[in-house]
């Protein structure tokens, strides 16, 4: 049998894409795969107080989730988050990115303005949230600010249904930027023919131009809007648990508005039941995937990009 030897080039070229290959490889299993099967692992198995298989209790961990009100309450919760997140993130971003294109001077300026939260991280940005604007107290921002409307001081952090204004207000101002960054490169890629054709046909730039040419062409980026939000929503943490008062044991008001990762985070680290709480990760997760794919189903995804 012949055996083809191969060229020393060839060799080298093989040798350096493994040494190139190897690390990112090596960092996906170790980093991703291999936590993800020890998880699904965890999942099945009793596991308190340990990381170690022990007894294996098949489904009854996913079984005790969904028998579980608190856990239920936690998918309520992130529910009624996304109903205001998503359509506030879509409605403010393309409302910024048309009014930013549509000025004439100091385009530069808005854009990076708009956008500089996002160098914020959200912990950060949720402990200014909870301690300077909504931190319940006569003194703080907002509540000086509704003073002079006649409105009593409001404890922001530890009341429903006020507690959802913080929440909503500093995700939306943390990621509205960046959404209106991705509009803007929507609008651009529109063709500047439609408008003037639209313009010979007697409609000026204003709403009908917006409704029947800029918003339908902007489609596919909404979609991606859209679904990017709702994966995010699902991995919404840092702001329940630090405007809530996770960081703070005597103001720990995270039973008005405790959605999943926070509920599996104290499962996991409070409880140290980790079967139970790597059965919640995964059942997170087939949320997500479920989600994903009604929004392709419902909103049409595959008839929207050819």
């Amino acid at each position: 049998m012949h055996t083809r030897i191969m060229p020393k080039a060839e060799r080298e070229g093989f040798w350096a894409f493994v040494l190139f290959v190897a690390p990112l490889i090596t960092g996906l299993v170790v980093f991703t795969v291999i936590p993800i099967v020890w998880g699904l692992l965890l999942s099945v198995n009793e596991a308190r107080g340990t990381v170690a298989l022990h007894h294996f209790v098949g489904l009854q961990n996913y079984i005790l989730l969904f028998q579980n009100e608190a856990f239920l309450n936690s998918l309520k919760t992130i529910l009624i988050y996304g109903l205001f997140i998503v359509p506030g993130t879509i409605a403010f971003s393309l409302g910024l990115a048309v009014l930013i294109t549509n000025t004439r001077k100091g385009q530069g300026f808005f854009r990076t303005v708009f956008f500089m939260p996002m160098a914020c991280s959200y912990v950060v940005a949720s402990l200014i949230w909870r301690m300077s604007l909504f931190n319940g107290m006569r003194f703080g921002l907002v509540n000086t600010v509704i003073k002079f409307f006649g409105v009593a001081p409001v404890a922001w952090t530890s009341t429903a249904p006020e507690v959802w204004f913080p929440l909503v207000t500093v995700r939306l101002w943390l990621q509205v930027g960046f959404y209106m960054i991705i509009y803007i490169a929507g609008i651009q890629e529109i063709p500047e023919e439609l408008y003037e054709a639209a313009r010979v046909d007697g409609a000026e730039r204003g709403w009908v131009v917006f409704r029947h040419i800029t918003f339908p062409l902007l489609r596919n980026t909404t979609l991606f809007v859209l679904f990017i939000n709702v994966v995010n929503i699902f991995m919404a943490f840092d702001e329940f648990y630090n405007i809530l008062g996770g960081t703070f044991s005597t103001t720990f008001n995270l039973r008005l508005a405790r959605p999943p990762l926070v509920y599996l985070y104290t499962t996991s680290f409070t409880a140290q039941d980790f079967g139970v709480g790597s059965a919640g990760a995964f059942i997170v997760a087939f949320c997500i995937v479920i989600s994903t794919l009604l929004q392709g189903r419902f909103v049409g995804l595959g008839r929207g990009i050819r």
